[in-house]
């Protein structure tokens, strides 16, 4: 494995911006043309850190060039690529590049696909991914079950359906947290590198950290294996969060939950995805799934009463809490003494994003200590915790904080 470690000193980008739309309308044939378009349109500022992972950016996309004009020239070649495509993955070495949230890795990947010529490409976000791999490989069980077709592994014939579809995966937010993503996912990437598949991906986390303290994680440290020995590893490490300039000067707190606020929020909503489309989005907890409204960037947007209206738990929170660095919260209303079930789901869903340093921009009704009416019993107690948070919250000493630096959660998982 070789490790780069990138200081960049200068001012830099901000990691939700850039991207191939963003780039020149005369597509420059390199991601450092694009780069340095961008930098030339002043929509960013040079910086030498991600310089640097341009240009081996650069050299991947060579690579895989000259390996498809081989793979097309080549008798030999054909015959491997008509088999299990074993040598593929052994010529070209994926990226992996990891660093704080903030620091323009989603944006750089980006580029590296929008500059990518390959015909079998795809750009996911790594829980997108992993959900579309489970729906395979269950429907592919279904079939083995009924009969439809005979008896094979489910995770392998999945691998070759994604290989067949794409020959390079470009993965954003890289990160392992659910224990049935974690048991497959050493069987799908051997399969996917066996048949050549090249991977990009961004992380907030170096390899050996991934699933960190997680259930059976011996079980799943030989995948951390596989991806160093095809993937270059590299860290992009820049000298601030550059996500925080997004929110300087942006209140986070609006009251009251008014059309005013309403159309705030909907700017800082198009400020922190940059006019990315917003999605729906699920999240699989616990065998259960969380529907996110609207996603974009690594932001989500709910109503309270999507996420305090209706019956989730601390599992659900910390579920959001882990795959969003910016939560945005419409329509908080003052919580009455007999909604005890939504005072404390919003106590819960409050702790989750404190424990994970997300940043949190919302409407309510009333300031955070005139939220809940109540006045003795476990809710009234425990929201005067939640109401010093919430102001807390909007400090700029809170959100200069990195997403997850709390990390170790002291939240049950009930």
């Amino acid at each position: 494995m070789v490790v780069i470690d990138i200081h960049s000193p200068s001012a830099g980008v901000q990691e939700r911006g850039g991207g191939p739309d963003h780039a020149s309308t005369g597509k420059p044939a390199s991601v450092s043309g694009r780069y340095a378009a961008i930098v030339e349109s002043g929509k960013i500022e040079r910086d030498l850190a991600q310089e640097t992972v341009v240009a081996r950016l650069d050299a991947l996309l060579e690579r895989l060039k000259e390996s498809e004009l081989e793979r097309k020239s080549s008798v030999l070649g054909r015959l491997f690529s008509r088999r299990a495509k074993t040598a593929a993955s052994t010529l070209v070495r994926g990226l992996y590049v990891y660093g704080e949230v903030g620091r323009g890795k989603t944006m750089l990947m980006d580029l590296f696909f929008a500059t990518c010529t390959h015909k079998r490409k795809r750009r996911a976000h790594f829980h997108e991914f992993m959900a579309d791999v489970h729906d395979r490989v269950h429907a592919y069980r279904q079939k083995i079950k009924t009969g439809a077709i005979a008896e094979q592994d489910p995770i392998t014939l999945t691998a070759a359906d994604l290989a067949a579809q794409a020959s390079v995966l470009c993965f954003d937010e890289f990160h392992v947290t659910d224990i049935a993503d974690a048991m497959i996912l050493g069987r799908l990437f051997t399969q996917l590198f066996a048949r050549g598949v090249v991977v990009v991906a961004t992380s907030n986390v170096v390899p050996d950290d991934l699933y960190k303290d997680g259930l059976n994680r011996a079980l799943f440290l030989p995948f951390i294996g596989l991806l160093k020995q095809h993937m270059e590893v590299m860290k992009l490490e820049a000298r601030t969060d550059f996500r925080q300039e997004k929110l300087v000067g942006v209140k986070v707190w609006h009251v009251p939950a008014d059309r005013a606020a309403k159309a705030a929020l909907d700017e800082t909503w198009r400020r922190v995805t940059h006019g990315r489309e917003s999605r729906g989005h699920e999240l699989v907890v616990k065998g259960h799934i969380v529907r996110v409204p609207r996603a974009a960037m690594g932001a989500a947007r709910f109503t309270f009463h999507d996420l305090c209206g209706q019956p989730l738990g601390a599992a659900d929170y910390l579920r959001i809490a882990q795959e969003f660095h910016t939560l945005m919260l419409d329509h908080i209303p003052v919580i009455g003494a007999e909604q005890r079930n939504e005072a404390k789901r919003f106590i819960t869903l409050i702790d989750a994003l404190y424990d994970y340093a997300v940043e949190l921009i919302a409407s309510a009704e009333a300031a955070p200590a005139d939220l809940y009416q109540g006045t003795d019993g476990y809710e009234a107690h425990e929201f005067k915790r939640t109401a010093s948070r919430l102001t807390e919250m909007a400090s700029e000493a809170y959100l200069a904080l990195p997403h997850r630096q709390r990390g170790a959660s002291g939240i049950a998982e009930t």
